[in-house]
């Protein structure tokens, strides 16, 4: 039952369907591989075992009496530790929020758990959410999956971590300048950025409201397809057969994404435009200058919004957090509500120039995170660079949010680089269809 571990959400979910996988041995295979885990207390923040005999006994029932929910009945899922769970700590990675136990869950865990998913327990983050690099000295840094050493990304980090080391099927986690994305890419998942208030951050640890989303961390485009449907309480779409990519267009961004971009995600992401072009796809390079006000300006966007949720709080008990994180939010105070609006007012400006000149095109393309998964004890002792890779972590993946966009993240076959598609606005379903195809075209890579 090992092997279990390691299939795609939606194979699982086919096999309880043919009575081939048991929910209750499944979950009983996830728990066991992570109270084994010699990395266990650094992904999973705490577990749900009670919580999830219960739902999998639940869904075995179900799947006896062949009235199962959703594809995914039965399937156990891990949660970013910034859900609320009812009568479970949800502490955000942060001191600020220890002993924080809610007294219901957030809407999308009810949702999901309707539709269901089994809870596995709350995965480790950056604190409140507010870092790429996923490094937590105050409660944990995940694993990266290729080197332990290394961080995994944030700040989803103890998400992907739980997929990629086999610990969970699939993985649900947030999304505000890149946190579902940078992770997914660093430990060679796929990852989907929701379009912002399309999935509910009802009972959301908030970190930038106007850009926080909610988004799966997953071994395979199916996979999100399945279970956004699951987070969202309807049945998935009909992703139809495998598209071809003939005649299809993708603008390659080159504004911003393209700059400092170190050699490893620079040879992955040229060698997977060459294999969209092999199998027909037209590639054309495309600036996008209204990206730049917006890009310099997005700091005191983010940070103004983040300071003043937290700003008090940080006010009072910020001694208790990782510096470099208070001071990401303590900068926000230094920015003038005028300044604030007139930098909103900027931003819509340029997506709607963005919007004209992206219509043509199937998707957007980019390499998801220009850089790779820094040292962990060297991020620890230096700051500037700490400072340094956090930003460039984040760059790339912050275009969708600024823009308003859907992104999925895809592994292109060498090792932490992946490749970003973006979509228009709620055009989730339309770019996961197209995905699958850029999946089968970029997955032929490894095999080689």
């Amino acid at each position: 039952m090992d092997e279990w571990r390691w299939l795609s959400a939606a194979d699982l979910g086919r096999g309880i369907g043919a009575g081939r996988i048991d929910p209750v041995e499944l979950h009983e295979t996830f728990l066991g591989a992570i109270e084994a885990h010699p990395h266990a207390g650094r992904i999973y923040a705490r577990t749900t075992p009670e919580r999830g005999r219960a739902e999998a006994r639940a869904a075995a029932r179900r799947a006896r009496a062949g009235t199962r929910l959703s594809p995914l009945d039965g399937v156990p899922v891990s949660w970013k530790d910034l859900f609320d769970s009812a009568g479970v700590a949800t502490e955000a990675g942060s001191r600020l929020l220890a002993g924080r136990v809610p007294d219901r869950d957030a809407a999308v865990l009810r949702t999901a758990t309707a539709m269901g998913l089994v809870c596995l327990g709350k995965t480790h983050m950056s604190e409140l959410a507010f870092s790429g690099l996923g490094l937590n000295p105050k409660t944990a840094t995940s694993p990266n999956v290729h080197d332990p050493d290394r961080v995994a990304g944030g700040s989803s980090s103890g998400a992907a971590a739980s997929v990629a080391f086999g610990l969970a099927a699939a993985a649900i986690g947030s999304d505000t300048g890149g946190s579902v994305r940078v992770p997914s890419a660093w430990n060679d998942l796929a990852g989907l950025k929701t379009t912002a208030g399309r999935v509910s951050c009802d009972g959301l640890v908030p970190l930038a409201e106007r850009f926080d989303t909610v988004g799966p961390l997953c071994r395979t485009v199916e996979d999100c397809a399945l279970v956004l449907a699951a987070l969202e309480g309807r049945l998935p779409p009909d992703l139809g057969a495998m598209p071809g990519l003939a005649d299809r267009r993708f603008a390659a961004l080159t504004t911003c994404v393209l700059d400092d971009l170190r050699a490893e995600p620079a040879s992955a992401y040229h060698e997977s435009l060459d294999r969209l072009r092999a199998a027909g796809a037209q590639v054309e390079e495309v600036a996008a200058p209204e990206l730049e006000g917006p890009m310099a300006e997005s700091g005191a966007l983010y940070t103004t919004e983040a300071c003043g949720i937290w700003g008090e709080q940080i006010a009072t008990n910020g001694t208790q957090m990782f510096a470099p994180i208070r001071a990401r939010f303590e900068a926000g105070a230094d920015v003038s509500g005028s300044a604030y609006v007139a930098a909103w007012r900027r931003l819509e400006a340029a997506r709607r120039q963005w919007a004209a000149r992206m219509g043509g095109y199937d998707a957007v393309l980019c390499p998801t995170v220009p850089s790779m998964p820094p040292d962990i004890e060297r991020l620890m002792g230096d700051g500037p660079y700490y400072v340094t890779e956090n930003l460039l972590a984040l760059r790339n993946t912050r275009v969708a949010n600024l823009m308003g966009l859907c992104a999925v993240t895809l592994p292109t076959g060498a090792p932490s680089c992946g490749l970003s598609l973006m979509g228009g606005p709620g055009e989730e379903a339309r770019l996961l269809h197209l995905a699958r195809g850029v999946e089968a075209t970029l997955s032929e890579r490894a095999t080689h």
